[in-house]
């Protein structure tokens, strides 16, 4: 089956239009939960859900569950929970990466501070594991908690190998499959809970969301060198700056001669120093960065790595039924390794 593509008028999924009602729903669903007697957390909420997001993961959890057989009200709440838990995670990420930038709009830790953004997010995460725990399904939370675990252990992963030009590929992977692959594995094995199917087709969806997850982290690691600020919504080579080695910068420095490594380590430690300055803007050169990226072809092996975990994620679904569900999760997958943004 050939899938439909990608909208190239939205950044957003090919089936948005025909599961917009239900996407709305989960809006609403979010949005019930920053009711608190704190009027900070509305205010943080309706900064982070309100900037933009594609909202893939709620999407990827409605048409996982379709694609089962499941097209009940659960999926709703299931898709607000793992869409919440990817906004807390987004509060957090920003402080630990001292962020000044989301989607085009300031941090919430720019605009509210580091611990109001921190307590923020620490509410949004209980009030999605709320929800999951209102949906009464043991094996929905045990996914969901995993999720929760794996994404603090890459974040850790991450730190622990910051400005270091000797990450390993697998070190590398390891983070992404814990940071955003195992998210958007949640999304679509949950979907596929709610439908009671077996423990293949189970094994199958999860899998889907595994590598989808990993093709769009590459996507989103190339796009980081190559596209422009108002594309991405943030400064480009964000990464560099904050000393992640992503797989453009670990697939060039394996092909660089010592002498470009050196040069590539001096970046980093500079770049290093501006971190821990706090400075307002950096100040380093990343021109001998980026021109080893470019000069052993980093970003273009990047997007191919993101095409075979495309082609992984498509074979996993394979033997499920040619139904409009599976086109759009296939038109998901497509839009994660073709999008600009």
């Amino acid at each position: 089956m050939t899938p439909p593509p990608a909208s190239a008028s939205h950044p957003y999924l090919a089936a948005a239009d025909r599961i917009a009602q239900a996407l709305d729903l989960v809006d609403r669903a979010m949005r019930e939960q920053l009711d608190s007697a704190a009027s900070l957390i509305g205010a943080i909420g309706e900064h982070v859900l309100g900037s933009g997001g594609k909202r893939v993961r709620p999407a990827l959890t409605l048409l996982s569950a379709e694609l089962c057989g499941y097209t009940g009200p659960r999926r709703i709440q299931v898709g607000a929970a793992v869409e919440l838990l990817h906004s807390a995670s987004l509060l957090h990420d920003d402080v630990v990466d001292l962020a000044e930038v989301r989607r085009g709009e300031p941090a919430a830790s720019v605009v509210w501070g580091n611990r109001r953004a921190v307590l923020g997010g620490d509410f949004i995460y209980a009030r999605a594991s709320s929800m999951i725990v209102e949906d009464g399904s043991h094996e929905v939370l045990e996914v969901f908690a995993d999720a929760i675990r794996s994404m603090a252990e890459g974040e850790l992963l991450q730190l622990e190998s910051s400005f270091d030009t000797s990450v390993t590929e697998a070190r590398y992977f390891a983070v992404i499959e814990r940071k955003s692959a195992m998210l958007l594995s949640c999304a679509t094995e949950t979907g596929s809970i709610l439908a009671g199917v077996t423990r293949g087709e189970r094994r199958r969806m999860r899998d889907f969301g595994r590598e989808l997850g990993v093709a769009f982290q590459l996507r989103d690691d190339a796009l980081d060198y190559e596209a422009s600020e108002a594309e991405l919504g943030k400064r480009p080579n964000a990464d560099l700056r904050e000393g992640k080695v992503t797989l453009p910068l670990l697939l060039a420095l394996k092909r660089a001669t010592p002498t470009e490594r050196d040069a590539v380590e001096d970046v980093l430690k500079r770049a290093s120093r501006d971190v821990l300055e706090v400075a307002q803007e950096s100040i380093t050169d990343l021109t001998p960065a980026l021109e080893v990226i470019d000069r052993y072809h980093g970003i273009a092996d990047t997007v191919r790595r993101a095409e075979q975990h495309l082609a992984r994620a498509t074979e996993a679904i394979a033997p499920f039924p040619d139904v409009r569900a599976k086109q759009d999760l296939l038109a998901a997958a497509h839009f994660a390794v073709l999008r600009d943004r």
